[in-house]
């Protein structure tokens, strides 16, 4: 299944139709630079049939943890994209499919590959046990392990980089997330989260898609870097003024206690449930979180340890010279997110957080935390 016109050079994309995979398919195919390849498990669903409709895209039926699906993946291919759901997969699995995926990229004669990546901090906090969270450790260890591969050798045969993320700023104001908005009886927009005054590296999807071109257009100078992007040192009382300012309603932070957001906030439902921080992880495993237990760890890597406390550091100038043109900060966030919102007919941000109005953004929401690897 393709709608590829051109011999461009052909990238593997896995985790295409995630939160992330679909702005950088967007960027790499937009000019027709570049080809994608997209893997799925699900060619007919809306997000897969949105990709191809964009062009220079074809969908190959299949999943991660499949060896042929792979190497059909990669036949033919000059670089590949990876980006492993591990609120699918969970910190064990992810580990040995993500090596795994970079072993055989190695032996199918991949020449580029850009790992979907996120912080080691547990090892950045000075393996604070206050600061595990599973799906951070599971992709920053496959991340310090790639790059070691590659400056020990492996990057004169396949040049490799790490595009290192954080929470997106969409999920601000999306349903069923982590940081998702409450609106209080008095009509102020709340986001009752345990931060403290700590900055949050909160990242743009618009701007994913932008950096990840921007790897596979330079592959000399971005073989064996590790790039991290955030918009900007923020803190959550910078998020609600800047959401003020745009929409002239009332907004505030609310720095709960751990116990009172696993109470009381957007995600207390699912930690009251008992389940696992991966859909696809048993908790009957050792190995296994269960979803308290790993985002209480990840408000603890941002609360004891921020951004500008020094172990979540970004290099805003490196980022800037990148990208010049970047999204720098909360408020010009939701000034472009307010804009957009009423172009599509969703009207407002103020509306868009009312109870019932808020939609998701990733895609573990849209299939109900359930689904095969």
């Amino acid at each position: 299944m393709s709608t590829s016109s051109s011999e461009a050079p052909l990238i593997f994309v896995i985790g295409g139709t995630g939160a992330q995979g679909i702005p950088v398919i967007k960027s790499l195919v937009e000019d027709k630079a570049y080809r994608v390849r997209a893997l799925t498990r699900d060619t007919a669903s809306s997000r897969a049939q949105s990709l191809l409709a964009l062009g220079n895209v074809e969908l190959l039926p299949g999943t991660f943890t499949s060896e042929s699906a792979l190497r059909a993946g990669f036949s033919d291919a000059y670089g590949c994209f990876v980006n492993i759901d591990g609120f699918n997969a969970g910190e064990k699995t992810e580990l040995f499919w993500a090596i795994r995926i970079y072993e055989l990229a190695l032996e199918c004669g991949i020449r580029f590959f850009v790992y979907g990546n996120l912080d080691y901090a547990y090892k950045k906090s000075g393996y604070n046990p206050a600061t595990r969270a599973g799906h951070f450790d599971g992709k920053g260890r496959v991340g310090e392990w790639i790059l070691m591969q590659t400056r020990a050798g492996n990057g004169e045969k396949m040049g490799a980089a790490l595009f290192t993320t954080g929470p997106y700023m969409e999920m601000t104001l999306a349903a069923a997330t982590i940081m998702s908005p409450q609106v209080s009886e008095d009509g102020v927009v709340t986001w009752g989260v345990p931060s403290g005054d700590s900055t949050v590296a909160t990242v743009a999807l618009e701007d994913c898609g932008y950096y990840v071109r921007w790897l596979f257009d330079h592959p000399q100078r971005a073989n064996g870097l590790d790039l991290q992007v955030s918009i900007a040192d923020t803190t959550f009382k910078e998020v609600a003024a800047a959401f003020e300012k745009v929409t002239g309603k009332p907004a505030r932070h609310e720095d709960v206690t751990l116990e009172e957001y696993w109470e009381s906030g957007p995600a207390a439902h699912i930690a009251k449930s008992g389940r696992s921080s991966a859909y696809n992880s048993d908790l009957s495993d050792p190995a296994a979180m269960t979803f308290k237990e790993n985002f209480s760890g990840f408000w603890n890597i941002w609360k004891l340890g921020g951004v500008q406390n020094g172990f979540m550091r970004r290099d805003y100038r490196l980022l800037d010279e990148i990208h010049p043109n970047r999204i720098k900060s909360a408020e010009q966030w939701f000034r472009l997110e307010d804009e957009r919102g009423r172009k599509a007919g969703l009207g407002g941000l103020y509306d868009r957080v009312q109870p019932g109005n808020l939609r998701p953004v990733l895609k573990l929401q849209e299939d109900g935390f359930k689904g095969g690897l």
